[in-house]
């Protein structure tokens, strides 16, 4: 190595300052290298020394509750539908929706000049065997005729009597009439509409506005767990502001083979802001703990989860209570402080370390 001085004379460094800048040289690459070293070193750390990263979480205390749910509507405890027994013209129908109205008051007439003008013939045949009979009675007292004669003219008049009277019938039921005391709750159709005989043709709801119910349809894999008296939380879409409860009053013996479900009655209170008609839903409350070890149903799988100890997994068996959409009660297996692995991952097992982060809140 040369080096060229001021006055442009040549210098050769000494064996001494090359040594030193070799030296110097070596050190500065080293510190690099090391450094490089370090750096891989702590990145394979951030991967795999530190344990997989996963989400973990406190048990907490609350309540829990066991339901059943179920739909259905509301409607009053004591009510009737007004159909026509016969398809007739409307000639008369009420206007009276709200308004209330005493068993056996009129509120539609349907068509009856047919049935009338059969009534007239009717009444007038018999009114004639009527005065045939009287005429053979006075003949059979002066033996003009035989009794067989006269008991035949008599079994006559009887049959027309019976036809008369069938006759009135049928005009009575062209006058429908309120089946009990109440309220008209609802009127469908119009005079001069046709009134039928279908299951939908109904044309007067009459009810008493209170008390009032829901009938509920349950699945019969539930209905097992229902029984009256159980508390209930009720649903509407268009919500309230305040709790909606009822209580199971009653439930049908026998269950619909076609929908797979029982029926069941559930008394709302004389307070209650629903209205007849409304459709909820219904949460039975079938069981309740006041004060449970509560976990995400997602933390538990097969009765199993993962606790978290010193940056380790250990599996616990756990005994569960109730199943909620959203929280497991946990009877016995882990304590109230013992944070665990959520969601449940199936390929930790014993001993796997982990770097563990707080679950994000439920909202």
């Amino acid at each position: 190595m040369q080096r060229l001085t001021p006055d442009g004379e040549t210098r050769v460094p000494s064996p001494a300052a090359i040594a030193a800048r070799l030296q110097t040289m070596f050190t500065n690459r080293t510190v690099a290298a090391t450094l490089a070293l370090l750096a891989i070193a702590a990145a394979a750390w951030w991967l795999w020394g530190r344990g997989i990263t996963v989400a973990t979480v406190l048990p907490q205390r609350g309540s829990a509750a066991e339901v059943v749910y179920a739909t259905g509507n509301v409607e009053p405890l004591n009510w009737a539908k007004v159909t026509a027994l016969q398809r007739k013209r409307i000639v008369d129908l009420c206007r009276c929706e709200g308004a209330a109205v005493r068993k056996g008051e009129v509120l539609a007439r349907l068509d009856d000049l047919e049935e009338r003008a059969v009534l007239t013939e009717l009444e007038a045949r018999l009114q004639r065997l009527h005065e045939d009979v009287a005429r053979l009675a006075t003949l059979l007292e002066r033996n003009a005729i035989s009794r067989t004669s006269f008991e035949e003219k008599q079994t006559q008049a009887r049959e027309y009597e019976a036809r008369v009277v069938a006759q009135k019938e049928r005009l009575s039921d062209l006058e429908l009439k309120s089946p009990m005391d109440g309220i008209v709750l609802r009127r469908d159709g119009e005079v001069g509409e046709i009134a039928g005989t279908g299951v939908n043709d109904v044309l007067l709801w009459i009810g008493q506005p209170k008390p009032l119910r829901v009938a509920a349809e349950v699945d019969e894999d539930d209905i097992r767990k229902v029984a009256v008296g159980q508390k209930v939380l009720l649903r509407h879409e268009a919500g309230t502001g305040q709790p909606l409860t009822a209580t199971v009053d009653s439930l049908t013996p026998k269950g619909d083979p076609q929908t797979k479900t029982f029926r069941v009655y559930l008394a709302l209170p004389d307070d209650t802001p629903l209205k007849i008609g409304m459709s909820v839903e219904a949460n039975i409350i079938v069981r309740e703990v006041a004060d449970g070890m509560l976990v995400p149903s997602e933390a538990v799988g097969g009765g199993t989860v993962l606790v978290v100890t010193h940056g380790r997994v250990t599996r616990r068996t756990v005994e569960t209570g109730i199943r909620g959409t959203r929280m497991i009660e946990i009877r016995k297996g882990i304590g109230p402080g013992e944070p665990i692995v959520t969601p449940f991952r199936a390929d930790l097992r014993d001993g796997t370390r982990i770097h563990a982060m707080p679950a994000p809140a439920t909202p």
